[in-house]
């Protein structure tokens, strides 16, 4: 471990970030957290900056100078990045897109152009399912086509993996492209299981849910999410893409509310809302191949049913003991 590298976490102080910058600390790199905290995560920076090998500073991300900045303020020379940041409010991006613009794909432009500068090696890229838009019951795999995103939020995914790829053709040595399923786990700050619990706390007898509750989609744990993400930090190659998740076909919105309700409020009705999309650029039903990753030797440790019934309990907490 050269002592004067240190790795860049983008939006490190997020539920992901947090988990992955408690991995990189544990195995002995020095780690800079830079997250604008518009979401939120401050409790999560004070806690990850009592560990000595961990800095933070709170700059824009699509702002190369600030990073740059920021980054002789800690010294050392950079290591690699990890972009997650992005704005992970999707319905926000559908009602102002510049949203999306600024937070997922100019982050990413950003980025790059401080790789560019301080001769970073590896971009390790947290890019999404929401890519590839709407196949139905057809199986994604990594070189499925035609890529046609149907929110915001893919759409600036998309168009940021394109810059990265232009990237490594002209001057970055190396580029990691993780596609992300639903990921769920503590500490978390969106995502359905969040909302349902949060809707459980604030009205006790009832549960409105968007959709019909027939969406099906895979989840995955985040521990699992970051075991992937550090195997394929290890493998081979100049530019790699892999779709992230578990190996089944995942769990409706049925079941979760259903687990939820038992587990937070077991008396409350649930009211379904109609037809099977939740919100604008929600991708209903999609299947997940994540062989290619699997063939490499990684599996995840649980099923999509698994992980929500685990993510459900790290969420709403202990049960009280009688």
């Amino acid at each position: 471990m050269d002592s004067d590298k240190i790795d860049i976490v983008t939006g490190g102080a997020g539920f992901i970030g947090k988990n992955l910058v408690e991995r990189l600390a544990a195995s002995d790199r020095r780690v800079l957290i830079l997250d604008d905290l518009s979401r939120g995560g401050q409790d999560r920076v004070v806690t990850l900056v009592q560990d000595t090998r961990v800095h933070f500073r709170q700059v824009d991300c699509a702002d190369a100078d600030a990073m740059a900045e920021a980054l002789t303020s800690v010294g050392g020379e950079l290591g690699d990045v990890w972009h997650l940041a992005a704005n992970s409010d999707i319905p926000a991006g559908v009602a102002d897109p510049r949203i999306d613009l600024h937070r997922t794909f100019q982050t990413t432009f950003g980025v790059l152009e401080l790789m560019k500068r301080a001769k970073g090696h590896t971009l390790r890229f947290a890019s999404s399912s929401a890519i590839y838009g709407s196949f139905g019951d057809t199986a994604i795999f990594e070189d499925i086509g035609p890529l046609a995103p149907i929110s915001n939020y893919g759409a600036m995914k998309l168009a940021s993996e394109a810059q990265i790829n232009a990237a490594v053709e002209s001057y970055l040595p190396r580029a990691e492209v993780y596609r992300f399923p639903n990921v769920v786990g503590a500490p978390a700050t969106h995502g359905v299981i969040f909302d349902f619990v949060n809707k459980l706390r604030a009205t006790q007898d009832r549960l409105e849910v968007l959709g019909d509750g027939t969406q099906r989609k895979a989840y995955l744990h985040v521990d699992d999410l970051i075991a992937a993400m550090l195997h394929i930090s290890t493998l081979d190659g100049r530019r790699l893409t892999f779709n992230i998740g578990p190996s089944d076909e995942g769990v409706t919105v049925r079941f979760i509310a259903e687990t939820v309700r038992d587990r937070v409020s077991p008396k409350a009705a649930i009211a379904y809302g109609e037809g099977p999309r939740g919100w604008v650029g929600d991708v209903p039903t999609f299947r997940y191949s994540v062989q290619r990753l699997m063939d490499t030797g990684w599996k995840p440790s649980r099923s999509s049913a698994e992980t929500i019934v685990r993510a459900i309990e790290e969420i709403v907490g202990p049960e009280p003991q009688v």
